[in-house]
């Protein structure tokens, strides 16, 4: 059997680096190595581009820019492939499909699909419009708007001018407490809580340092439920409905990747509405983005009164060994090994 080249990128420029670099050791360990050559793509957080050819297994343990040769995408499209630069030459590494497992800015808003998209290797996960939508939360709740899903109460700023008349309005229009996010932004990052006029204007600030369109939310008091898809617009797998148990304020960064006493569960106590509301809004949300491989889709389930919200999706979501998507998959039957078989299957199938 030929084997097929998959380079793993990961790394990037972006807040989540670290994460990513979680991610994609737990893939690149999984991979089955008699199907695939592996080629880990490193990017650092100066934006520099690596081949690593080193051992896997080391590769959280050394200094990736010392270790590895320099290289790049090739965006001439008949090469289809990595620029290897060696000392005084280079080499045209032929690249199956890559699996870019970037989280956050560069990674899942569309931009490092478009170069792969420009050099024609194929890919793991959505294409460049779905991938930029889904990020921006600002377009995803129009989107959901549309699609009669209910979603929390919010209020936009596009920039800081005239901010105390906006946050009056933002007081008349949404009840405390608030969650002020960064309209373009993963993994809870520039997220604040607010309780009050002077939180909102300090969490305003904190999530704009991050991206110019920021989005205020109206709290929910209730629980955090998630729901993982694999599949295509043709064929997907909804899994089973994930909870996250908070110990902090929120699942902020922290609470996600660091606190040892947030964890993700898989509830057995969800009324079954809520979980059908759940699963058919998840796919009517993947099918209007035009999402492709994989998402991860985030809800509410409010305490009072049993209501579900959409809260965000996710086209990258973590593959670390505490991450939700994983999880969830292989609740619903699709072991670790099989769901990146199958990812790389609908990857190689689908043009996007």
């Amino acid at each position: 059997m030929t084997k097929l080249n998959v380079a793993v990128i990961f790394g990037g420029d972006s807040n989540e680096h670290e994460v990513s670099m979680k991610s994609a050791y737990n893939i690149m360990c999984t991979l089955d190595v008699e199907k695939y050559n592996i080629i880990p793509v490193y990017i650092s957080k100066r934006g520099g581009w690596y081949i690593y050819d080193g051992k896997i297994s080391n590769m959280l343990n050394v200094n990736l820019e010392k270790v590895s040769y320099k290289g790049i995408i090739s965006p001439d499209s008949t090469d289809r492939g990595l620029i290897k630069f060696l000392d005084g030459s280079y080499k045209v590494m032929t690249i199956d499909i890559a699996i870019p497992i970037i989280h956050g800015k560069n990674g899942e808003d569309g931009s490092i699909q478009g170069l792969l998209s420009i050099s024609k290797i194929p890919y793991i996960g959505c294409g460049v419009l779905a991938s930029s939508m889904a990020f921006d939360k600002s377009i995803t709740k129009i989107i959901v708007e549309d699609l009669n899903i209910r979603q929390t109460k919010s209020e936009l700023i596009i920039n800081l001018e005239d901010v105390e008349n906006k946050i009056e309005k933002i007081e008349q229009t949404l009840k405390y407490p608030m969650f002020v996010k960064p309209s373009n932004s993963g993994s809870s990052q520039g997220i604040s809580k607010v309780m009050n006029k002077e939180e909102l204007k300090a969490g305003i600030k904190i999530a704009n340092k991050i991206d110019n369109k920021v989005i205020i939310e109206e709290g929910i008091i209730g629980r955090e439920l998630e729901c993982a898809i694999l599949g295509d617009k043709n064929e997907k797998i909804v899994s089973s409905i994930g909870e996250i148990i908070v110990e902090g304020e929120f699942y902020g960064y922290e609470e996600k990747y660091n606190d040892v006493n947030s964890k993700t569960i898989i509830p057995d106590d969800i009324e079954i509405e809520a979980i059908e509301y759940i699963k058919e809004s998840s796919k009517k949300i993947f099918d209007a983005l035009g999402c492709v491989g994989l998402s991860r889709v985030d809800f509410f389930l409010e305490e009072k009164t049993k209501k579900v919200y959409f809260n965000e999706i996710n086209t990258m979501p973590g593959f670390t060994n505490i991450s939700m998507y994983p999880m969830l998959l292989e609740d619903s039957g699709v072991k670790y090994n099989i769901l990146l078989d199958k990812l790389i299957e609908i990857g190689m199938e689908n043009d996007k």
